[in-house]
């Protein structure tokens, strides 16, 4: 059973400056509802109830989102309001909440492997807040979940991106087996478009075993002069131990200002005015 899932949120957010200088970019809010919200709801709706975050200065308002606000709760107690704390009233009972914290931005390689204190050695899923994933159907982590299942083998989501675009992600190359589903034979992180092995991109989306972390302990800083996972995951593939699925379902980008607007307005007019009755 997969039941843990590691939430790397202790990134600054500079992208939203000046609203992430006193708020974690995780707690920006889509209509409603803050991005690791809708991370935990997907992870929590795949069996991962034990969700472990890797923190860093600043982030304390992540783990109090997922605890029991008594104040707040005594001043709407009876009123028509209380109703608006129903959705992570739920997430607070169904999950299991734990933290540590990166004491360095090393890059997200390094946030994972802070995370194997809270893992321990079992498979374990891995969401970035930034990513909002939406679909009808099973979520994308629940989909890589039943593959590693059905596998036993680590497998990250990907999509296809246009090539001016190749350079923002870490991109794969593989021999399709399913259809959507690759076995990785190259990874490359962040290429040039004339480097890229393909156009089938990482996105924030990883179900791994945990021997990925005697990997990163021996993995070199890469791009950026940060440690980075594409570079470890690479390591693993070239055993034949990591499959990339083409996952169903719309991503966006809420690390940039576009993509949070373009998945603020999908998720008014999709999602929030119809739970409305409008």
């Amino acid at each position: 059973m997969i039941k843990k899932c590691l939430f790397p949120v202790a990134g600054y957010g500079t992208r939203f400056l000046p609203a992430t200088k006193s708020m974690p970019k995780e707690m920006l809010t889509v209509v409603n509802k803050p991005l690791v919200q809708y991370g935990v709801e997907e992870a929590l709706a795949a069996g991962l109830d034990e969700i472990c975050f890797v923190t860093g200065r600043g982030k304390r308002a992540i783990i109090d989102h997922f605890d029991v606000s008594y104040e707040l709760e005594h001043q709407i107690a009876g009123s028509n309001k209380e109703a608006y704390l129903t959705s992570v009233r739920n997430l607070i009972e169904q999950g299991k909440f734990a933290s540590t914290r990166q004491s360095e931005m090393k890059g997200l390689g390094h946030a994972i492997l802070t995370g194997e204190l809270l893992v321990g050695n079992q498979p374990f899923g891995i969401i970035l807040a930034d990513d909002l994933c939406l679909n009808e159907g099973p979520g994308v982590i629940s989909q890589l979940a039943e593959i590693y299942r059905r596998t036993g083998t680590s497998v990250i989501a990907i999509q296809e991106v246009g090539e001016q675009d190749v350079s923002k992600f870490g991109v794969i190359a593989g021999d399709e087996e399913e259809p959507g589903l690759y076995r990785v034979t190259d990874m490359v992180e962040k290429p040039e478009p004339e480097d890229a092995p393909s156009n089938l991109a990482i996105i924030g989306r990883y179900v791994l075993s945990p021997e990925i972390f005697d990997i990163l302990r021996e993995t070199p800083p890469g791009k950026d002069g940060e440690v980075q996972l594409t570079d470890a995951l690479l390591t693993l593939a070239k055993t034949g131990k990591v499959y990339a699925y083409k996952f169903d379902g719309k991503r966006f980008d809420c690390g940039s200002v576009d993509g949070f607007v373009e998945a603020t307005n999908h998720v008014y007019e999709n999602i929030y005015l119809p739970e409305q009755g409008e």
